[in-house]
């Protein structure tokens, strides 16, 4: 029998029988292992046996209450995505619940839909081994120490989040995917005299359009179909504290313009309410996208940028990090050690040396993918070049300037355009950076010379 996922193992907690029952059935349905408990203590036993990813939690229920569960689950099983279960949301109880580490939480009466989607927000959370995409939770002991780096460009980094982390200003943090934008932010709020508070991450290019007006402002009672009960915006949950917006560049132009209301007047109004709330929080943002370019397209307002931008700090890519990257392996190779009760020493030279020449285009996400995937698939208390992925060992061999027949000074240039289209599997703008040439020259050479995608 094959093992269950354990990102896939629920355990519901709910003194109403028919809710623990109507909860169960959607889940089952989508691929989820179900456990019910009717109370607080039932559920402690249970999770005491057997291992659950993610945990439903009731508020208000007899005996221990669902409040008091959550205190445990955060001391003894920190590593389970909680989602609490309500029929009487407060921001008091929704604050604490965030302050406690829960996900999100789902309001009764709620639709199918709803529990699926935060179903799914809980698993994605519990896959990624942290509860960060879309989640909301306490930043405590995230400092500048969690990020990892010598090298001149990162310690350029760690004295910008030093001088932005006393004051309020708005931070824009750019940098390629995988950079690590979201440690910085992290940082920059432990850093901050709001780090008591709340730090509230969201997400902008997973919420869908048409809610994410409702889910930053909140909405009252009946302000438009689907609207059953009122709900509180992030915006309130982030009060006192960080509000930081990852990849800013997928928000709409209207929501921007509301957006810029937030930043200059510090205050909103929930959706179908005329009533003004007054907001104190700290702005963070961050792009992968060069905003000046998306300005110029038309898709990011300028007024915008200017205000988010007070504070700009520029994450530098793996490949710029020199020397780096070793000290990223053997922290990786050491979190991993731990998560699965290994006891890897570390990478041999030559493997080393390959990972060194990779040019890593999804930079230190990816590099921890690829130590994560050994520690999956290899075996050995050493990495040796054959445990790593293809794409990294295999090399394409040295470009040879000469030949028996001699080259042309384009039979040359051809030859090594295509030498190193190979190197970087086909990533044109990689490949262009290497080349020393933009994306457009190299284009008109590949079409020049008609050189075959073989890479």
């Amino acid at each position: 029998m094959a093992k269950t996922d354990i990102t896939q193992r629920v355990l519901v907690v709910d003194d109403e029988a028919a809710v623990r029952d109507g909860i169960a059935q959607v889940l089952t349905r989508r691929g989820f292992v179900v456990e019910t408990a009717p109370d607080g203590q039932q559920a402690l036993e249970l999770l005491a046996r057997r291992l659950f990813g993610i945990v439903l939690l009731d508020i208000r229920m007899p005996g221990l209450d669902g409040m008091e569960v959550l205190r445990r689950l955060r001391l003894e099983y920190p590593e389970i995505v909680v989602i609490m279960i309500t029929a009487y949301p407060t921001i008091e109880n929704a604050v604490e619940s965030m302050k406690l580490g829960a996900l999100d939480y789902l309001v009764k009466p709620f639709r199918i839909d709803e529990l699926e989607s935060l179903a799914q927000k809980a698993r994605d959370a519990s896959r990624a081994g942290q509860r960060q995409a879309g989640e909301i939770k306490s930043a405590k002991g995230l400092g500048i120490d969690t990020i990892i780096g010598k090298s001149p460009a990162m310690q350029a980094v760690f004295a910008k989040i030093r001088r932005a982390a006393p004051s309020d200003s708005t931070v824009l943090i750019t940098g390629e995917s995988g950079t690590g934008k979201e440690l910085v932010a992290r940082a920059i709020h432990q850093l901050s005299p709001r780090a008591d508070q709340e730090f509230v991450p969201v997400d902008c290019s997973a919420l869908v359009e048409s809610l994410l007006e409702s889910e930053l402002f909140g909405h009252v009672k009946g302000s438009f179909t689907g609207a059953y009960q009122t709900k509180h915006g992030l915006f309130e949950l982030a009060n006192l504290g960080t509000f930081f917006f990852d990849e800013i560049s997928n928000l709409s132009l209207n929501i921007q313009a509301k957006l810029l209301r937030v930043i200059q007047e510090r205050e909103f109004m929930q959706v179908g309410s005329q009533k003004r709330i007054k907001l104190d929080i700290r702005i963070i943002a961050s792009s992968n996208r060069e905003l000046r370019e998306a300005i110029k397209a038309g898709a990011f307002r300028e007024d915008l940028f200017y205000r988010l931008s007070v504070i700009p700090i520029h994450l530098p890519p793996l490949r710029e990090r020199n020397g780096d990257l070793p000290l990223l392996v053997e922290h990786f190779i050491g979190r991993y050690n731990q998560k699965s009760d290994r006891q890897v020493k570390g990478v041999s030279p030559e493997a080393m040396k390959m990972l060194s020449a990779y040019s890593w285009p999804g930079n230190v996400r990816e590099l921890e993918h690829t130590i994560e995937r050994i520690f999956i698939l290899e075996d050995g208390d050493v990495v040796q070049p054959e445990n790593l992925p293809s794409f990294i060992s295999q090399r394409q061999g040295e470009f040879q300037v000469f030949s028996d027949h001699g080259l042309t000074l384009e039979e040359m240039e051809s030859r090594y355009i295509q030498f190193i289209l190979r190197t970087t599997r086909g990533r044109r703008q990689e490949a262009a950076r290497i080349l020393g040439i933009n994306r457009k020259t190299l284009g008109q050479k590949i079409k020049k010379y008609n050189l075959r995608a073989n890479w």
